[in-house]
Formats: structure tokens, C-alpha cells, sequence
């Protein structure tokens, strides 16, 4: 069933072809099931009408006899009934037109009953029965009529009236039996007809379907497998073009499309190589002239009690703003490396208690309160202490720089694959828009802007967990706080993957 289903979701052909089936079905059944409804009503009407018509003559001609007896003997008109019913009797039963039933004379407490055969007592339908017995003229019902004795039964045309013998004065009902047999055959073969025609029907206007479905659906397989493969970076691969109608077109656009992309992805990665090679080469540049600026800056700064108090700050903004000019240029270097694929790990055992234990000691935090909690046991990963570290004090500084929080808590999770390092804190918090830009680079929300930093830390910090295989992520409420999360695996993962590991902690903000 679950491969059924499965399929059912992923066969487009099928749903068409099984949806048209069902609707074709339902549509010539509803229409078969009105024709034979229709000409079941038309034979069975035109039976009951030549019945009646039949039944008028007999009825009259009887009637004539019955006035020939007036002055003769009642015994006359005895013997007139009984040949009217012998009459039919004499007939084979496989010749026979009808059967006849005689009651009478009636107004007696036992009606004596004779017909032409031996018939079930609800040959006769009692409504039928009851108007002919209380009223003058011919009436006709439906009936299914058996033979004593058989449990066979067959629908027929029950039509019924009352003789009046004149001499005695005496009624009698007179019903005549006509089979509808020959009809119940016809309708039969009109039945099996329909059911067999409506299958043919249904299986042919699913084939159409399916050869039509077929027809519009390979092109768009063809597209789809060819878009898997531009998913996997074959992108001169083309959909064949044949004709000139609208799957052509669309074959000819989804290639010009390919074309384009193709194109333009090209234009990106020239264009990012060079912004690559342009930020390392203007890092590696800056380095030299750097490093002469900070030693002349270095030997200012210590030399600055010499000086007049205006060249002292003067020293000790230089020495700072150098300082600041070394971690750009070292972000950038870092970045351009990610952005390179050329950042390699230098995997050793590292216990994220101790650097949760070690977080909460450092200096950047004096004067707030910090919390470590779940540091109850080792943590190791194998990971990269120095981008672990510096992970570590990314998130510190930003807590400590821009949430105005009194109160930091660190917390560590773990599970068999996992280790969750979270640093929460309860100052201003976080919108959702900051939320989804706080690991672009470059990105400071307002109170940070007033701080100096480069709006490079998070980013960092976020490739150094994709490096390693794991997730930094982030929740805040505002007006509560916010709580970075890192998560690692006990074991870099080395192979590419679009899943980040969710967090082994349960985020407070989340």
C-alpha cells in the first residue's frame, strides 16, 4: 500500500489515467443505467398495453356469449365459464399466450377459484383483485407470477375484469396472466450489451489517456532529468527540439533558459574568483605596510607618557585603531578562505565544558553575572580548538557589547552524535528581522552600530561551525533576549550536506 501510494503521488500519468477511468466509468454507468431504466419502462409499458387491448377483446367476446344464455338453462352458462377456461388449459404451456384465472360467482363466503394452471395465491395482485371485484371496467397491474410447487417466478402483465351473467344475476372476475418473459430476454441482452460495450468503452478512453498523457508528460520527465542535472552542475546539456507546437516552444525556452543561467553563472563565478583573489590580495598587501604603522604606533603608545596630553590619546587611538585594522584584515583573510574552499580543520579532543567553564571565567564578562549549566560531565569533540575559541568569544563580546543584559547563562547539552554549547543572554533581545540577518557580514543592528565592531564576528563564527560539520543558530525575543546555539558533531562531517544539526538543548527563545 505504501508503494502504491507512493506512486500515486509521484505519477502524474496515473492520477490522469486513473481519474478519466473513474470519471468515464461513473459517467457511462449513470448513462447505461438511464437507457435500460428507459427501455425496460418502454417494453414493459408496450406489453401492458397490447395486453389491455387484447384482454378488451376476450372480455367483450366472453361477455356476448354470456347474453347468448339468457333463456337457456343456468347450467348453460356454467358450462360457457368453464369452456372459456378449458379453452386456455387445452394449450401447452410453452404455446400458451396467457394463463386465466376465473373467480366466481362472487358475493359467495368461499369463492370457488378455477385457472388454467395451478398458480401461487399472489399471482393475482390483492389491489388488483379488489378494484376488479368492486368496480366496473378493465384494470392492469404487474406481477411476478410461480407455479405451485416452484420456486421460479417470472414478472408478468396481470389484466382483470368482471363478467355478468344475465340469467342468474351473478359477477365473476376474469384475470388474465401475460408473461414477460420474451421482454425480461430482450432487456437481458440489452443489459449484457450495455455492460460489455460501457467496458470497452472505459478501457478505450483510458487508453486514450494514457497515450495522451503520455505524449505531454515525456517532455516534461525529459526537463525534469535534465534539471537534475544541472542540479549536479551539467549545464550544457539541452531538451531535444521537434516541431514547432507548444511543447517545442517550451522545449526551445527551457534551453534558452539554460543558455541564460548558464551564462550568467559563469559571469558569478569569474566575478567572485576575482572578488576572492581581490580581497586576499589586498589582505596580503596591507599586512606589510601594517605591520610597520603598528610598530611605529606600538613605539608611540609606549612612549606616550613623554608626551603632552592631546599626542598621548592621540598615541592611544592609533595603537587601537590599528588594533581593530588587524582583526578586519584577519577576518578578511578568513573569509576569503571559506569563500575559496581552503579552510582546513586541525582536528584535536576538545571538551566544550572547559570552554564553557574558561567562557564564564573570561574578563570580557567582568561585572555580569554568568550561569554555566548541564557542565556537569565532559563534552569532547573533535574539533578545532582555535576556531572553537574563537567562536566562543564572538558570541561573549556580542552578549557583553550589545544586549545590555546584567545576567549571561551557559548552558551544555549532549547526546551520542552531538554537543550543544549555547550562550543565552536576558537583555534586549531580538526581532525577527535581526533574527535573519544577524550572520550576514557586514550587518550591525542599531545599538551595535555605536560600538566599532566590523559585523564580520557572527559570520565567522557561523563558517567555523560549517566547517566543522555543525550549526550555529539563533533565537530572541524582545525585551527578553537572545541565545546563540552551537552544535557539533562528535566527529567532523567531511561530506557536503544542505541539513545543519538542530540544537541537543532546547532553545529558551525559541
Amino acid at each position: 500500500m505504501r508503494r502504491i501510494a507512493r506512486l500515486w503521488r509521484r505519477s502524474i500519468q496515473l492520477r490522469v489515467v486513473a481519474s478519466t477511468l473513474a470519471l468515464s466509468t461513473i459517467f457511462i454507468g449513470a448513462t447505461g443505467w438511464a437507457l435500460i431504466a428507459d427501455v425496460a419502462d418502454s417494453l414493459a409499458a408496450s406489453r401492458r398495453a397490447a395486453a389491455a387491448g387484447e384482454v378488451r377483446l376476450a372480455i367483450a367476446a366472453a361477455q356476448s356469449e354470456l347474453d347468448a344464455t339468457l333463456d337457456a338453462a343456468p347450467a348453460a352458462q356454467a358450462q360457457v365459464l368453464n369452456s372459456l377456461v378449458e379453452s386456455v388449459t387445452d394449450v401447452g404451456s410453452g404455446e400458451r399466450a396467457y394463463d386465466l384465472v376465473l373467480e366466481g360467482p362472487l358475493g359467495a363466503e368461499d369463492v370457488p377459484v378455477r385457472s388454467s394452471t395451478a398458480l401461487t395465491a399472489g399471482s393475482v395482485p390483492r389491489a388488483l383483485r379488489h378494484r376488479v371485484v368492486t368496480e366496473d371496467g378493465i384494470y392492469a397491474s404487474y406481477s411476478a407470477i410461480s407455479a405451485l410447487g416452484s420456486s421460479n417466478s417470472h414478472p408478468a402483465v396481470v389484466v382483470g375484469s368482471r363478467l355478468h351473467a344475465p340469467r342468474t344475476g351473478d359477477s365473476y372476475a376474469l384475470f388474465y396472466l401475460f408473461s414477460m418473459h420474451d421482454q425480461e430476454q430482450a432487456l437481458s441482452l440489452v443489459r449484457q450489451a450495455l455492460v460489455f460495450g460501457g467496458a470497452a468503452s472505459v478501457l478505450m478512453v483510458g487508453g486514450i489517456a494514457f497515450l495522451v498523457s503520455r505524449q505531454v508528460l515525456n517532455p516534461v520527465r525529459m526537463a525534469r532529468r535534465i534539471a537534475e542535472r544541472y542540479s549536479r552542475g551539467e549545464l550544457n546539456v539541452r531538451m531535444e527540439v521537434h516541431g514547432e507546437d507548444d511543447i517545442a516552444r517550451l522545449s526551445t525556452s527551457f534551453n534558452k533558459m539554460a543558455a541564460s543561467l548558464q551564462s550568467q553563472i559563469a559571469r558569478l563565478e569569474r566575478l567572485s574568483v576575482l572578488q576572492q583573489r581581490f580581497v586576499s590580495d589586498v589582505s596580503h598587501e596591507l599586512r606589510t605596510p601594517l605591520t610597520t604603522v603598528q610598530m611605529a604606533g606600538s613605539l608611540l603608545f609606549e612612549a606616550r607618557d613623554q608626551f603632552d596630553p592631546v599626542t598621548a590619546r592621540s598615541a592611544e587611538l592609533l595603537k587601537t585603531e590599528l588594533d581593530r585594522f588587524e582583526d578586519l584584515l584577519v577576518n578578511l583573510l578568513d573569509l576569503s578562505r571559506f569563500d575559496a574552499g581552503a579552510a582546513l580543520l586541525d582536528v584535536e579532543p576538545v571538551d566544550l565544558v572547559e570552554v564553557a567553564r574558561a567562557a564564564a571565567a573570561d574578563r570580557v564578562l567582568e561585572g555580569i553575572d554568568v550561569e554555566v549549566v548541564g557542565a556537569t560531565e565532559p563534552a569532547v569533540v573533535q574539533a578545532d580548538r582555535r576556531r572553537v575559541d574563537r567562536i566562543m568569544r564572538n558570541l561573549l563580546a556580542n552578549a557583553r557589547h550589545y544586549s545590555q543584559a546584567s545576567r549571561i547563562e551557559i548552558e551544555v547539552a549532549q547526546s551520542d552524535a552531538y554537543v550543544s554549547l549555547a550562550v543565552r543572554d536576558f537583555g534586549v533581545g531580538m526581532s525577527p528581522n535581526d533574527m535573519g540577518q544577524v550572520f550576514e557580514r557586514f550587518w550591525r543592528a542599531d545599538p551595535a552600530r555605536t560600538e566599532g565592531g566590523t559585523g564580520l564576528g557572527l559570520a565567522i563564527s557561523r563558517e567555523d561551525a560549517l566547517l566543522h560539520g555543525g550549526s550555529l543558530k539563533v533565537w530572541g525575543r524582545l525585551g527578553e533576549g537572545a541565545e546563540f546555539v552551537l552544535t557539533l558533531p562528535r566527529r567532523p562531517i567531511t561530506e557536503e550536506t544542505d541539513d545543519e544539526p538542530y540544537p541537543v538543548l532546547r532553545p529558551v527563545f525559541a
